[in-house]
């Protein structure tokens, strides 16, 4: 005789979000409010951790914590003076670097109820989040993104994670953060390059879930493209609001189902990034997947001429180079096939592993609207990588022919120039033989009115 019982268990999570500005500013209660919204009579221990990049474009950052907490003593203590951790994919990348957080996060007695306090990029909120995610099974967490990419996306969701055995988020955790505070000022440091790459997971949803917020992308893809802070925090709140909406309602929050709608663009996103070892930014790297995606949506007759048109232009009209040479990358095929085969094609096998059972990859329809697939044409594929590199190729000349011209009109405006100072200096000749033959004349006339 069999027994069987089936365990149920519904978990509920909830955590705030704040779109807030001045974030340590002692006059903002936003920090202070989000870490004892459960306890608000309990005196709460405090780790910061900083991302290192942010900590050297924020020389007071640590200071201006110290004052927050300072002014709040019945309600924060500093459990130790801020730690600063290499930003960048590098945070992700070092093993040793998560140990030692570990050990350290160990060493202070951090336990379930202390929190530690995120203050940096997408992947220093990963690395960081994992090694608290995996102390005691889970200590508290606050995030504070400060980069495009990380408020736009990767800061406002539920996952940790670091990279190992070259593979991106091998390691990780679902792990909601106790609360998140997104501040817009954190922006005005951050480089350009940096604001633009964080862009691409803006576009992606717009594509996959907002045709409004397309449009309105690629009308102010000239501000957006040259870092002004106005749009910026504009697009920032929209994509963490869409991101927030898909996560609370999908219905697959913990993604133990193989559809995952917001890596649209990312089979090839990631398999780039460990090709380029991480000189393509991750939103970088997103672009150029998403561009593959849709004109592989156009070979495949799935969306329109005109639709996968408008995407590209808005990429590189938000300054997205859509093209790497990583992308001609090969290897010997291995048994049972010919040849070689592009490297980037891995990356699809990759992405089903990751998602464990059956591939399923997101492609567009039309703006708004997509649709999911368990295969892709591998000669499709090529082709739309192909027309990437024809474009970047007819870009490139345009762009030389542009610089030839403007050679060939300063070249001649400098000889112009030589002419009219010639010409210049000549007439002053002139003026001067004239001042020369006055003179000799004033001295005559001098000398008759003497005699």
């Amino acid at each position: 005789m069999m027994l069987l019982h089936l365990q149920r268990i519904a978990v509920p999570f909830e955590y705030p979000v704040y779109f807030t500005e001045g974030v340590f500013s002692p006059s903002n209660a936003d920090l202070a409010a989000a870490i004892a919204a459960k306890e608000p009579r309990r005196r709460h221990r405090v780790l910061p951790v900083i991302d290192g990049g942010v900590a050297a474009a924020w020389p007071s950052l640590a200071d201006d914590i110290a004052r927050y907490v300072g002014a709040r003593p019945d309600l924060l203590t500093l459990a130790a003076e801020p730690i600063v951790v290499p930003g960048g994919e590098a945070a992700k990348n070092d093993g040793a670097a998560t140990a030692a957080l570990q050990a350290r996060l160990d060493a202070l007695g951090m336990d379930r109820q202390s929190f530690v306090m995120i203050v940096g990029g997408g992947a220093v909120l990963d690395m960081v989040g994992y090694a608290a995610a995996t102390v005691h099974r889970g200590v508290r967490v606050v995030r504070i993104p400060t980069t495009v990419l990380a408020q736009a996306d990767s800061g406002v969701g539920v996952k940790n994670g670091v990279n190992a055995f070259g593979k991106k988020n091998l390691l990780g955790t679902f792990a909601p953060p106790f609360a998140v505070l997104i501040d817009p000022r954190f922006l005005e440091t951050l480089p350009l390059r940096d604001k633009v790459a964080g862009m691409a997971e803006a576009v992606k949803v717009a594509l996959i879930r907002d045709a409004r917020l397309f449009s309105w992308l690629s009308e102010h893809a000239p501000a957006l493209a040259s870092g002004s802070l106005a749009p910026l925090a504009q697009l920032v709140r929209r994509s963490a609001e869409i991101h927030l909406q898909h996560i609370a309602s999908a219905g697959d929050p913990f993604e133990l189902g193989s559809a995952r709608p917001l890596d649209f663009g990312h089979w090839a996103a990631h398999k780039l990034e460990s090709l380029t070892k991480h000189r393509l930014r991750h939103g970088e790297a997103v672009a150029i997947g998403i561009a593959i995606d849709t004109l592989y949506a156009e070979l495949a007759g799935m969306c329109s001429q005109a639709t996968a048109a408008a995407v590209v232009a808005a990429l590189e009209a938000l300054g997205f180079t859509l093209w790497d040479d990583a992308l001609t990358m090969t290897r010997t095929c291995e048994r049972g096939e010919r040849g070689e085969r592009l490297c980037v094609l891995d990356g699809l096998d990759e992405f089903r592993e990751h998602l464990g059972g059956e591939l399923t990859v997101t492609l567009l329809e039309d703006v708004g609207r997509a649709r999911e697939v368990h295969a892709m044409e591998e000669r499709h594929i090529v082709a739309a990588i192909a027309r990437l590199r024809e474009r970047a190729g007819r870009r490139d000349a345009l762009a030389a022919s542009g610089a030839t011209g403007a050679a060939g009109a300063a070249t001649a405006a400098a000889g112009a120039a030589t002419a009219a100072a010639g010409a210049a200096a000549a007439a002053a000749g002139a003026v001067t033989a004239a001042a020369g033959v006055a003179t000799g004349a004033a001295g005559v006339a001098t000398g008759a009115a003497q005699s």
